[in-house]
């Protein structure tokens, strides 16, 4: 049986910041040239929820959901230390560091750099400074997207263990990432209305999940695991990236103007998200896998779930409590924007500092 995580990274996974940064550039470009397109688009709405976006997004989080075995969910047990660790590194340090660093740099640091206000969704104006910082709580509160299993594989960590830590953490989310989100977006003083934050994850992580699974145990049933894994999953790959990159045309064509009077705007946003990211990993892999004496086939995937964010629930997010234009929007792209270069660099690190773990056998 082929896993997932001895794939290599596709073309679209290995040049993802570029493809980001094309698609910024061709967001600005429609949003000059054509302004009413993604206007007309966005418009097209049920309850305040773009259907063209919203498809965009379910075809972004389904490709990642269906690739997750929960069956493996059971053998967790067996290795206990770094699932919990994982667990309290995502839910109980990571969030809350998000938001302090995120608060620091952007609502006090910056802020005379980040002017201005905007109007949400819902009618409210408020300070862009205080969008951004929703944008960046919404990538700390969203754990480890799919593509942590490559930065496993590329580690050489555990890939059965990374798989299960993926799928407990997805599990976790649609318990745990509404109340989280509500809590430190209210003390930013953004307006979350509890129902819409219940109705994103229902609609971007309970209905990708249930998708994913049902129909992965029918194409199993029917065509085997080996063709799911060599067939199917090469297929389906790079409809979740074509569907994160078609948004994000759609973003940045309302943002265009805004970036290109303000073309630091990106790096104020980036510098809070590489703060928090080396903080979390350094505390993952040198302190606590280190204390709680994990293998380095263990702490490399722990620390490397704890880095990485799942930008694309973070994205859905921000879209629907703030709309495609806002700036929380913006700011979850920017992390889609460092992620893959700088979790290549982590991944360096992980391999050149092995030799400070204990190897199984």
């Amino acid at each position: 049986m082929t896993d997932v995580t001895e794939k290599k990274l596709s073309i679209f996974e290995r040049y993802l910041s570029l493809w980001v940064a094309l698609c910024i550039g061709g967001g600005i470009f429609l949003g000059k040239a054509a302004p009413g397109v993604a206007t007309v688009l966005n418009d097209f709405s049920i309850y305040q929820v773009s259907i063209p976006i919203a498809v965009c997004l379910f075809f972004m989080m389904y490709p990642i959901m269906v690739k997750i075995d929960f069956a493996q969910v059971l053998k967790s047990a067996k290795t206990p230390k770094p699932v919990l660790l994982t667990l309290f590194i995502n839910w109980a340090i990571k969030p809350f560091t998000m938001f302090a660093i995120s608060y620091f740099f952007l609502g006090y640091l910056f802020r005379d750099f980040l002017p201005g206000t905007e109007v949400l969704v819902n009618g409210e104006e408020v300070e862009l400074w205080r969008s951004y910082i929703a944008g960046t709580i919404l990538l700390g509160i969203a754990p480890c997207t799919a593509m942590v299993l490559m930065w496993s594989h590329l580690a050489k960590g555990n890939g059965g263990l990374t798989l299960v830590m993926v799928a407990i953490n997805s599990l976790m989310m649609l318990f745990l990432y509404g109340p989280l989100g509500t809590v430190l977006l209210n003390v930013n003083a953004m307006p979350v209305p509890w129902e819409t934050m219940l109705f994103s994850v229902s609609i971007y992580v309970a209905l990708p999940l249930i998708s994913g699974y049902f129909s992965r145990q029918l194409i199993i049933k029917h065509k085997g695991m080996d063709w799911f894994n060599e067939k199917f999953l090469h297929w389906l790959t790079p409809v979740s990236i074509l569907a994160l990159l078609m948004t994000l045309v759609l973003l940045f064509s309302f943002k265009g103007e805004v970036i290109v009077s303000n073309p630091l705007t990106i790096l104020w946003i980036a510098i809070p998200l590489l703060v928090q990211t080396v903080f979390i990993f350094t505390l993952g892999y040198f302190v606590l896998s280190r204390l709680f004496k994990l293998s380095y086939q263990d702490a490399a995937p722990v620390s490397l779930i704890g880095a990485s964010n799942h930008f694309e629930v973070a994205i859905a997010t921000a879209v629907i409590l703030f709309g495609l234009s806002s700036g929380a929007a913006l700011a979850t792209v920017v992390g889609v924007l460092i992620e893959v270069p700088l979790m290549l660099m982590l991944v360096a690190l992980c391999k050149r500092t092995s030799y400070l773990f204990q190897v199984k056998r």
